[in-house]
C-alpha cells in the first residue's frame, strides 16, 4: 500500500469521524469498490489524462451523485490530483481504520454451497459471542469442500469441512 493511498484513506476517515458518518461513508466506498471492480474500464476512464478533466468530473457527478457529498468530493479530488489509481488502496485503508475504531472483525467463511440468511445470521451471532466484536462476513463458495465450513479470522483457521474430515479419516486408516 502506498503512502499516498494511506494518507487519502486516513483523511477521508478523519472527515467521516468529524461528521459522525463512518459507516455511511464505508458503505459508499464499498459500493464504489464494487462498481470499479465490476467495471474496470470506468476506473481507466477516470484515470485517463486524454479525457478532459471536466468530462471526468461530470461523469463522477452523474454516476455517483446520490452518494454522500463528501465521498463524491473525495472521488473528484482524487481525479483532479491524478490520484484515481490510488482509490482502491485508499478505500482499503479507510475500511481498516473503521474496523479498528469500531472493534469490528472481518471473518472469511468458505462453504460448499451458499449460506441461507438464517445460517448467516446464526453464524454471525456465534462469532460475535466468541470474538466479542462486531462481525462482518466475507462469504465464498468452494464446491470442492463437499460440505461444512472453513472460517478464517485473526490468523486462525477453523476447518469444519467434510473434505478435511475425510482427509483426517484417510490418515487414521493409513496408520
Amino acid at each position: 500500500m502506498t503512502k499516498i493511498s494511506k494518507e487519502y484513506g486516513t483523511a477521508l476517515f478523519m472527515l467521516a469521524c468529524e461528521k459522525n458518518a463512518k459507516k455511511e461513508y464505508a458503505k459508499a466506498l464499498t459500493a464504489l469498490q464494487n462498481a470499479f471492480t465490476e467495471n474496470p474500464d470506468y476506473l481507466v476512464f477516470l484515470i485517463s489524462p486524454v479525457i478532459p478533466l471536466k468530462e471526468r468530473l461530470s461523469a463522477i457527478d452523474e454516476a455517483f451523485g446520490s452518494m454522500p457529498e463528501d465521498v463524491v468530493s473525495y472521488l473528484k479530488l482524487l481525479c483532479e490530483k491524478g490520484r484515481m489509481a490510488c482509490f482502491l488502496e485508499s478505500a482499503k485503508t479507510y475500511h481498516s481504520l473503521l474496523q479498528v475504531s469500531e472493534q469490528m472483525q472481518v471473518v472469511k467463511v468458505t462453504s460448499a454451497v451458499a449460506l441461507t440468511e438464517d445460517e448467516t445470521s446464526a453464524l454471525i451471532k456465534k462469532l460475535e459471542k466468541m470474538c466479542h466484536k462486531e462481525i462482518t462476513l466475507e462469504t465464498y463458495i468452494d464446491d470442492s469442500l463437499l460440505g461444512g465450513l472453513m472460517v478464517e479470522f485473526d490468523g486462525k483457521v477453523l476447518d469444519g469441512t467434510l473434505k478435511r474430515r475425510l482427509r483426517d479419516m484417510k490418515e487414521v486408516m493409513n496408520q
